[in-house]
């Protein structure tokens, strides 16, 4: 089976304590149900990933924002489907935090925290 490939793209946030903003997916989620991520979709079809990013940035976690520098590119193979995920820093983040229904919760982790917790 041919498995196609999607784009999605991650926003680094971070706070004055340098904690990075996570949040944990709905436990009905398709794909990796209750795991945290970073804060992010996909690009739709003809839509500029930049776009997309501060797109999805306003519908799952309520705060505007410019994008900044690439962090990381990753690839994930799933078994209908592959993405390549852009992690990109955020700049100019305004608003306070409100997660969509996507998510169950949200919280602010240190890098020694994020490296405990399954992402």
């Amino acid at each position: 089976m041919k498995r196609f490939y999607g784009l999605t793209v991650r926003g680094v946030i971070k706070n004055n304590n340098e904690e990075i903003l996570i949040v944990k997916r709905h436990p009905k989620s398709k794909t990796d149900p209750e795991m945290w991520e970073l804060p992010g979709g996909k690009v739709e079809d003809g839509e500029y990933f930049t776009k997309a990013l501060v797109r999805e940035i306003k519908e799952e976690v309520n705060l505007d924002c410019e994008v900044g520098d690439l962090c990381e590119a990753v690839q994930n193979d799933y078994s209908n489907k592959r993405t390549v995920q852009l992690y990109m820093h955020l700049d100019n983040v305004n608003g306070d935090v409100k997660i969509s229904e996507e998510h169950t919760e949200f919280m602010w982790a240190s890098i020694d925290m994020l490296k405990s917790l399954e992402i």
